[in-house]
């Protein structure tokens, strides 16, 4: 056996670090000494050299090596003639044991595109000879087509993979990406469906994506329901995914978490989806979650985006913006496809004040995901933050144009309405239309609030309110009824709402602010005559066994001017503290469970 077949055996085994070093040096020894091993020799030590750097993730060391590689190829072919080697290269044909041409062109290119040049990638397999072209070059190369904007041959590419492989689902996915109906994909699966039995699904399942793709949500949703609730298909976790995110391109975030939820339990290594999961936990004020999904998500592996992603909304939503935007960065450069992490730094970005760059991110998270309403969203409010309105108008008319008249497309239409005295009418024509599709729909129920608030309909306001949350509970409208309550003198229940919307929410600044003001209008005279103090404050709950007091390391204490505000969502209670000069105490709360001690200053204590 010669020694380049010892290499061959090891790159065969696995032992790249061996390979990597028997090469290295058996090259040098070529190198010093040009007659030692054959040109086919030759060719396959830099072959399996490069596989070892490849290997180690040195893709551009690897890429000049399979160059090299190539360059002795063709060397090779112009020559018969077999030269002595040490390793006794006699007599076998070695052609039977050369590394494929092809394969080393593949490689090359899976190099560039980590090395994120594309354009490279593409050219190396363009000059693959279409009928030598394998599944899997077919598939880099319609993804790399499809990133390229080229979507014609990325068609032509996907469909030549399922001509060869009729059941490679993202190459259909890629198809229906790119709107190549669902039936004519359908048909290119036909006889692989009819011959196989229990896959009676697969044809439902294609429609299903098909209406995923043209971005018909109610559709989408009602399919891959009826798919989930097939017993052989119950519980998989890639259909619950793809109905979270549906549900969250619906506007529901609520069911939308609870198949998050559903997911992750049946997969607890689960990764994909996580990002929009983090972010929504985040929008719902869920801090403390959201932190312990990112620490699991970069336990499980920190070479998604998705972890860096869930991390950022955690930073985002605590106002720490410049962190947000260095992690939304980092996803970008792990997985530039990331909608998400654009999405996450344009939102940086934009209340950086930095609104151009942020508008060329919301844009590439558009041409990414162009059924996704909240790229819209992000890119409308920069154009209004910079006073763009009419840009604003045009790009509202054509979402709505696009995606169809739904509760959501009105409510971003009537959002840029309202920012133009000559369009109040037609906002409120939009949001009227928008809460008769769905009621429930918070965003809708927001701006018709802000409407009634400049129309100063206080009690119509309140009545919108009160109906919408009859059925859910949400920190931002239990802030507004407690403002339009302010306003028509019910000073108590605007207080209980303030406190509703900070048990769900603790860093809801206008929430406190509202609490804060409304104090000092109770009692402007204690506010101006006495002197105030930050005072020393420990909560302690009685958690679920009332025999044993405990302190909860979760009870979050907010000290705003003279008032202490204290939330503990672990423990289920709201406390309200307001407090003058040294020793004036008045203190209310609501508590839902447990018994409690407020401990004030140093001897005080309220027991309630």
């Amino acid at each position: 056996m010669s020694v380049v077949e010892h290499v061959r055996e090891m790159a065969a085994a696995g032992l790249h670090s061996n390979v990597r070093i028997l090469s290295g040096l058996l090259l040098t020894m070529s190198g010093n000494n040009p007659e030692l091993f054959s040109p086919s020799q030759k060719y396959q030590l830099l072959v399996y050299h490069a596989d070892s750097l490849f290997h180690d993730k040195e893709y551009r060391n690897a890429v000049s090596k399979y160059t090299m590689a190539l360059q002795q190829k063709k060397a090779l072919s112009k020559t018969s003639k077999v030269r002595p080697s040490t390793g006794n290269a006699a007599s076998t044909p070695q052609s039977q044991c050369l590394p494929s041409e092809i394969e080393v062109k593949y490689k090359m290119a899976e190099c560039y595109t980590m090395l994120k040049q594309d354009k490279d990638a593409i050219a190396i397999l363009d000059g693959i000879p279409s009928r030598q072209r394998t599944p899997k070059i077919n598939m880099m190369l319609a993804n790399l087509y499809k990133k390229a904007g080229q979507e014609r041959s990325s068609v032509t590419s996907y469909k030549e993979v399922l001509r060869q492989c009729p059941l490679a689902l993202d190459a259909i996915l890629g198809l229906l990406s790119l709107s190549v109906k669902g039936a004519e994909v359908a048909s290119m699966t036909m006889n692989v469906i009819q011959s196989i039995p229990n896959l009676d699904w697969l044809s439902v399942w294609i429609k299903a994506y098909a209406f995923v793709h043209t971005g018909d949500n109610t559709r989408a949703i009602n399919t891959i329901c009826s798919l989930e609730k097939k017993s052989l298909l119950r519980d998989n976790v890639d259909l619950l995914g793809s109905l979270a995110d549906l549900y969250f391109r619906a506007g529901d975030n609520k069911n939308s978490i609870l198949k998050f939820e559903q997911a992750q339990m049946l997969d607890p290594y689960l990764i994909k989806g996580m990002d929009v999961y983090g972010y929504l936990l985040a929008r719902e004020g869920r801090l403390e979650d959201v932190e312990n999904l990112g620490c699991r998500l970069f336990n499980i592996s920190d070479q998604h985006a998705e972890p860096w992603v869930v991390s950022g909304c955690h930073s985002f939503y605590s106002k720490r913006y410049s962190r947000a935007l260095y992690l939304g960065a980092k996803a970008i450069q792990l997985n530039s496809n990331s909608v998400q992490a654009l999405l996450l730094k344009g939102a940086a970005l934009r209340n950086m004040v930095r609104v151009q760059e942020a508008i060329i991110h919301f844009r590439e998270a558009i041409r990414l995901a162009p059924c996704r309403l909240d790229c819209y969203e992000g890119l409308i409010e920069c154009y209004l933050a910079s006073n763009s309105i009419r840009e604003a108008m045009v790009m509202a008319n054509n979402v709505y144009k696009t995606l169809g008249a739904n509760a959501q497309t009105l409510t971003l239409l009537a959002t840029v309405c309202l920012e133009d005295p000559v369009t109040q009418e037609k906002a409120k024509t939009l949001l009227d239309k928008a809460l008769t599709q769905r009621p429930d729909y918070i965003k809708a129920v927001v701006k018709k609030a802000e409407l009634l608030s400049r129309e100063q309909k206080y009690e119509d306001g309140i009545a919108l309110l009160r109906n919408a949350l009859a059925n859910q509970s949400d920190c931002v409208l239990h802030r507004i009824l407690g403002d339009f309550l302010v306003a028509v003198n019910e000073y108590q229940e605007a207080m209980d709402q303030y406190s509703i919307a900070l048990s769900l929410d603790p860093n809801d600044q206008k929430s406190l602010e509202g609490m804060q003001k409304m104090e000092k209008e109770e009692s402007p005279t204690d506010a101006t005559q006495e002197e105030d103090y930050e005072i020393e404050i420990e909560l302690i709950c009685a958690g679920d066994d009332l025999g044993k007091l405990q302190t909860c390391s979760n009870c979050i204490l907010l000290l705003h001017g003279n008032l202490a505000v204290f939330s503990s969502k672990h423990c289920n209670v709201f406390w309200k503290a307001r407090y003058h000069g040294t020793r004036s105490v008045k203190a209310r709360t609501q508590t839902w469970n447990s018994s409690e001690n407020l401990q004030i200053g140093k001897h005080e204590s309220v027991l309630i």
